[in-house]
This record gives structure tokens, C-alpha cells and sequence, in this order.
């Protein structure tokens, strides 16, 4: 698979639209109770007819998106780690048995710091999930962070 950045920087497979460099990796299908992820084989840059295309709902309800991972402005990056990865492994149940044909994972943060556990989750990961299960829901919880 091809990289999504020519200078090879670290990409956050759960990144938002809006941010620069991002790239659709992804297009959620499955139902709303299983969402799950179909990997594009190329991503595709994020543009205005990209974003248009996800016709009345939000991007982010249709679409992944992957950034360079914004480390230190990120609330889930303690300054080492992906908080986000590592709860994702802890407390989410793996989705498939093999590897998905993901064009990103050789720059992903996720595949970087948590291996193979991470990827066998990551089809299930929505970005604006409004119908989450009880799982999701803790895994979020456990992200908030204080001001």
C-alpha cells in the first residue's frame, strides 16, 4: 500500500476532516448498531466535493479520516502515547481475525504503539458514533479530560 504523506509523519487514524493533510482512509458501513469500517485502497484527500459527497449527514458519520497526529495540541496523547490506542486495546472487543487492508497502518500511530490489537478494533471505531454501546461509551468516558 502506498503512503498517505510523502514526508512519512506519524498519522492518527481517527482524525477530523477540518485538519490539515487529512485524508478519507475509510467509509463506515455495516449497521447502526455494528458499524464497521471498508478500507479505501488509496485514500483520497480531503476536499469540499469529498466533504459534500456525505450528502446530509455529517463527514465524519460516512467517512475516516487520517492526519498527522497532532502529539502535544492532542488531549489524548499523553506525550509519549495515544491515551485513545491504548483504551481502544484495553476495552474494546477485536471486530475481525485478520489484519484489514488498510492503507494507512504503515504510518499509523495506532499500528506504531499497539501492534495488531489495535488494528483488529479499529473497524468498529467511528469518529462521531451517536449510537455508541455501552463500551464505547466507557472508552470515551475514560478520555474526557479535566479542565
Amino acid at each position: 500500500m502506498e503512503n498517505v504523506t510523502s514526508n512519512h509523519a506519524t498519522l492518527c487514524p481517527s482524525a477530523r476532516p477540518e485538519m490539515q493533510d487529512s485524508k478519507v482512509f475509510g467509509i463506515i458501513s455495516g449497521t447502526v448498531d455494528e458499524p464497521r469500517l471498508a478500507y479505501l485502497k488509496q485514500p483520497l484527500p480531503v476536499t469540499e466535493e469529498v466533504m459534500a459527497s456525505s450528502g446530509s449527514v455529517r463527514p465524519t458519520e460516512v467517512f475516516r479520516t487520517a492526519a498527522p497526529c497532532a502529539e502535544k495540541k492532542c488531549q489524548h496523547f499523553d506525550g509519549a502515547n495515544c491515551r485513545l490506542a491504548m483504551e481502544i486495546v484495553d476495552k474494546l472487543p477485536g471486530v475481525v481475525e485478520q489484519l484489514p487492508p488498510c492503507s494507512i497502518r504503515t504510518n499509523c500511530r495506532w499500528w506504531k504503539q499497539e501492534g495488531k490489537a489495535a488494528c483488529m478494533r479499529c473497524p468498529q471505531v467511528i469518529t462521531d458514533n451517536y449510537s455508541p454501546s455501552e463500551v464505547v461509551k466507557q472508552v470515551g468516558k475514560s478520555l474526557v479530560v479535566s479542565k
